[in-house]
């Protein structure tokens, strides 16, 4: 059982910054590949990026790649997802999610976090 929890969303200007990070629990994250997933209103949950256990491989969606980074720290079971050159529609909830599987741009994984707010101002 893994429990996922976001944080440093936020209001910020196109053009800005934000850094996303997701915390698990227990001691077996490095087991665990992640993805960043975003949904805005009145649309469908979309891919955003993923990572693979070591952080080794790396996947983006078109509309991020060049823009956004995803990372992940083992010895915090952190991952996070530094956004740079921000736009209005990048304007979602962002969640996290884990599977023990390298699911990529699959909405099938296993565990989801709460979400977190990116509101990006014209």
């Amino acid at each position: 059982q893994v429990q996922l929890v976001e944080s440093g969303g936020g209001l910020v200007q196109a053009g800005g910054s934000l850094r996303l990070s997701c915390a698990a629990s227990g001691r077996t994250f490095r087991s665990y590949a992640m993805g960043w997933f975003r949904q805005a209103p009145g649309k469908e949950r979309e891919f955003v990026a993923a990572i693979s256990w070591s952080g080794g491989s790396t996947h983006y969606s078109d509309s991020v790649k060049g823009r956004f980074t995803i990372s992940r720290d083992n010895a915090k079971n952190t991952v996070y997802l530094q956004m740079n050159s921000l736009k209005p529609e990048d304007t979602a909830v962002y969640y996290c999610a884990a599977d023990r599987a390298l699911r990529w741009d699959s909405e099938r994984y296993d565990y989801w976090g709460q979400g977190t707010q990116v509101t990006v101002s014209s």
